[in-house]
């Protein structure tokens, strides 16, 4: 049975959006892989919040789940398949005896041209072009899936599996390549994987809506990507070095000058996001923390007791060149 997506985020269904975001927000950083590695039941339960939040946060998906449920994703058909009712709301001509409703259907001329193959031989007439536009071959409806990649699979690429519900309790699955460096938002096409076509009509595309799942350590804006990253404070005084986390899997040495304040941020090229054309690579952007020793031992709290007597005395005395 498929969950109820506000019962999966923990919120009623006339919660805002701005309460939707904070559910969805504090439910992934209890259930993310990054913090639960190895934990597969977080990891489906990320999953299925990550999916809730995709849905209940976009305003038209929204409206068509509130209507159709777990079948949401084939709003535009099911209003389609609705809307075809033949040619009349009784399967027939419009006002044509059986068909019933719709305005009366009159013609004036040769009964040649209204059947076809009158007179000069033609076969064009009325009935004809329609029976031929009714039957003729239709292209499939186009459909549209959101898809949730981690971050992590934004930057290598992935293989993932799609599973779209055909409206008749049946569903099939479709193997899709991620490409390396797709972003939030980006709509992937698959040719032909859409609605099947009327009348041997070819079918339709399918359009993937990639949704990038937030990181709990790293922020990205385009290529580029930024961290935070904890700097001793011996380090930020005296210079330094400190390792980075990478998206690579492995840490990457920054050396820091001395004197660095809180705040500072360090340049680290080429080591961002893919490019999506496929031509390198973005920044990675590291903005120091300065972090004190917690707890401070015994001879730490010494050494800054002797600091700040050390920083009292400069400020009192007069520095030279200045008159008393």
């Amino acid at each position: 049975m498929a969950s109820d997506y506000y019962s999966v985020l923990g919120v009623s269904r006339g919660a805002s959006n701005k309460e939707i975001k904070a559910a969805f927000r504090k439910l992934a950083r209890e259930y993310h892989p990054d913090v639960n590695p190895g934990d597969t039941a977080a990891e489906e339960r990320f999953k299925e919040i990550s999916q809730a939040n995709e849905v209940l946060s976009d305003a038209k998906n929204r409206v068509a789940y509130d209507k159709y449920g777990d079948q949401w994703q084939h709003a535009d058909q099911i209003e389609q398949q609705r809307r075809q009712g033949g040619f009349g709301p009784g399967g027939g001509f419009p006002g044509a005896g059986g068909g019933g409703g719709g305005q009366t259907f009159s013609f004036e001329g040769d009964l040649g041209d209204l059947f076809g193959g009158g007179g000069s031989g033609g076969g064009g007439g009325m009935f004809d072009s329609l029976f031929r536009r009714s039957s003729g071959r239709q292209k499939g409806q186009d459909l549209e899936h959101t898809l949730s990649v981690t971050l992590n699979e934004a930057y290598s690429g992935a293989k993932r599996t799609v599973q779209l519900a055909s409206g008749r309790g049946a569903a099939s699955r479709i193997e899709v390549d991620i490409p390396a460096g797709v972003a939030d938002g980006q709509r992937i096409r698959l040719s032909g994987k859409g609605g099947a076509g009327a009348q041997g009509g070819a079918a339709g595309d399918l359009f993937l809506r990639i949704r990038v799942q937030p990181h709990p350590k790293f922020g990205r804006d385009g290529d580029d990507l930024r961290v935070v990253v904890d700097v001793p404070v011996p380090d930020a005084a005296l210079g330094g070095e400190v390792h980075v986390p990478s998206l690579k899997g492995k840490s990457l040495a920054l050396r820091i000058p001395a004197e660095t304040q809180a705040g500072k941020v360090f340049r680290l090229s080429g080591q961002g996001m893919p490019k999506r054309d496929g031509k390198g690579f973005g920044d990675l952007f590291a903005e120091a923390r300065i972090v004190i020793p917690e707890p401070l031992s015994r001879e730490q709290r010494e050494l800054f007791e002797m600091l700040r007597a050390t920083q009292r005395r400069d400020r009192t005395e007069p520095q030279r060149g200045e008159e008393d």
